[in-house]
């Protein structure tokens, strides 16, 4: 469904496992970029209504998923560390073009949420079937369900302001471009991405 070109290497959920306060703080800071990057989208664009009509209850959503990982966190006698550069995210952000018109800058923003979303989706699906302990299965199930559906929306948005062909041919760019990130970036699981 999600059409990544490179799923990650299985190895990651075991490497996630080793520091669960590493990944759960790059996670807890990974939901806040999300809700901060809606709230972006809809100050760009308050006059594409279906946009802000949808995008506006996902800010909410991610800040909740912000407190849920903040609460997992709490839960386990483990402090929310700091921030860290998130490369994935960086070189996928280099891969915009930019300049053109406002509504191209949109369907760019729009393909690079959805990636985002999409990577998170899969990786959240791995840690739900492979982590060992049965109350984070269930915890990372519902993120991952989560995702998925924001990943639909942006991709749909998309299409809806951008056309079915324009998405099409630039989300395959998208795409092919994400794997070969995926290929060069370092295996770490203290990274969600």
């Amino acid at each position: 469904m999600l059409g990544l070109k490179l799923p990650t290497d299985p190895r990651w959920v075991n490497l996630a496992e080793i520091s669960l306060e590493d990944i759960l703080t790059d996670h807890a800071y990974c939901e806040q970029k999300a809700a901060t990057s809606c709230i972006s989208l809809i100050q760009g664009y308050p006059d594409h209504e279906r946009l802000v009509k949808e995008i506006s209850p996902i800010v909410t959503e991610e800040w909740g998923h912000f407190r849920l990982v903040l609460r997992e966190l709490e839960k386990r006698n483990l402090k929310l560390g700091f921030q860290r550069k998130d490369e994935y995210v960086n070189q996928l952000l280099k891969f915009q073009e930019k300049g053109g018109s406002r509504e191209k800058g949109l369907l760019e923003r729009l393909l690079t949420f959805a990636l985002i979303e999409a990577r998170s989706c899969e990786r959240f699906r791995l840690l739900s079937l492979h982590i060992n302990e049965e109350s984070l299965k269930e915890f990372y199930h519902g993120f991952m369900v989560s995702e998925a559906g924001h990943y639909k929306m942006f991709i749909d948005l998309a299409k809806h302001y951008a056309g079915e062909d324009a998405v099409k041919t630039r989300w395959n760019e998208y795409l092919e471009y994400e794997a070969g990130i995926m290929k060069n970036l370092d295996l770490r699981g203290d990274r969600m991405h």
